[in-house]
This record gives C-alpha cells, sequence and structure tokens, in this order.
C-alpha cells in the first residue's frame, strides 16, 4: 500500500477521533480566544507531540496483537459490544432535552507547550483507539506493519489531529454559540462516530465466517 494512502488514513482515523468537542480542542480553542492563536498553536503542538508517541506505542501494541489471532477475536467482539453500548448510551443522551453546558476555566503555570503535553497525555483514549483501528486497517489489507508503514500512520496521526485543532482555533468564534458546541450536538457526533466504528467492527467480525 502507498505510503501516501497510509498517512491520509491516519490523517482521516486521528479526525474522527477528534471531531467531538472534548477537553484538548476545547482548550485549544479558549487559549486562542483569550491568548492568541500563536499560544493556541503551541498547545496543540504540545498536544500532537504526545499523540504521535501514542499512536506510535498503539501500533506497536497492534503488532504483538497481530500475531496472537485468538486474543485478537476476542478483543474484537468485546470491541464491538463497547461500541454498540457507547453509541446507545450517548444517542439517548441526545435525545433527552436537557443540556448542561459546563465551562472549564483551565489554568497551566506551564508553557502552553507544555500544557499541552500534559493534558494530552492525561488522555489515554488514544491508544486502545488506534491500536484497534491499526488492527482494523491491516486486516483490510490497507496497512502492515512494516516500520515505514507505521511511521507514515503515526505522523498521518499527528496530523490529523493538528488539523482538527487548527479548525476549533480559528472557527471556534463562529461554532462556539451554535447548536454544535452544544452538549447534546456533542452526544450526538459521538454516538454517531461510534457507531461507525461499531459498523467497521462488525464487518470484520463476518469477514471470519
Amino acid at each position: 500500500m502507498s505510503i501516501t494512502v497510509i498517512f491520509f488514513l491516519g490523517l482521516f482515523v486521528a479526525m474522527i477521533g477528534v471531531i467531538p468537542p472534548g477537553l484538548l480542542n476545547m482548550t485549544a480553542a479558549r487559549i486562542s480566544l483569550k491568548e492568541g492563536a500563536g499560544r493556541g498553536i503551541m498547545f496543540s503542538t504540545g498536544v500532537c507531540i504526545v499523540v504521535y508517541i501514542q499512536t506510535y506505542v498503539a501500533a506497536i501494541f497492534a503488532r504483538y496483537l497481530s500475531n496472537h489471532a485468538d486474543i485478537v477475536e476476542i478483543l474484537r467482539r468485546v470491541a464491538f459490544v463497547i461500541f454498540v453500548l457507547i453509541t446507545i448510551y450517548f444517542l439517548v443522551l441526545a435525545s433527552k432535552e436537557e443540556e448542561v453546558k459546563e465551562e472549564t476555566e483551565i489554568k497551566s503555570k506551564h508553557g502552553r507547550l507544555l500544557h499541552g503535553m500534559l493534558l494530552s497525555a492525561l488522555n489515554i483514549f488514544p491508544i486502545p483507539y488506534q491500536a484497534y483501528m491499526t488492527i482494523t486497517l491491516v486486516s483490510f489489507g490497507w496497512m502492515d506493519f512494516q516500520k515505514l508503514s507505521i511511521v507514515t500512520y503515526v505522523t498521518g496521526a499527528a496530523t490529523g489531529t493538528f488539523v482538527m485543532l487548527y479548525f476549533y482555533i480559528f472557527f471556534f468564534d463562529k461554532i462556539k454559540d451554535s447548536k454544535f458546541s452544544s452538549q447534546k450536538s456533542m452526544n450526538l457526533s459521538i454516538g454517531i462516530i461510534t457507531g461507525l466504528v461499531s459498523l467497521v467492527t462488525l464487518i470484520n467480525i463476518l469477514k471470519e465466517f
């Protein structure tokens, strides 16, 4: 598979994971609004440095799991159930009329680069998410576990994360008061994303039969 394709696969997968409003992208947007876009970009750079490391660890873990097909099959079935339950949970929340908006003031005595690295390190979701997605992409034959492929994919993932943070930084003024940034819409977005991941997981499970 072309390294260009692998790069964009990593970029696309990472962008999907960062689309829903969350701590990292909303913090980047608030820093940009209060302190300027430059500091928001510096924060985002710190986030992406850690995402690069996390995605690389996830890919190595996925390579290990790929040599244990029985474990992968069990994890795939467990992941399918978990993603379905998460999808149902967030779609049910999104269907509720009440919306709770919570503003969190985030302050840091460190530079924004270190601030971004710290918050990103506390968010361990990219590791299991990227490990699963890497195994899935390999199972479809869209990438392999060669060193060049892994580095290309990881670079694409870090780039995709930065692209979405960049979007939040420069377009937050337009979306912060819209329905997109509401709790209800956030729950709906997460539900749709996990639903798509569930579908991909199901297709992958059915391939084994």
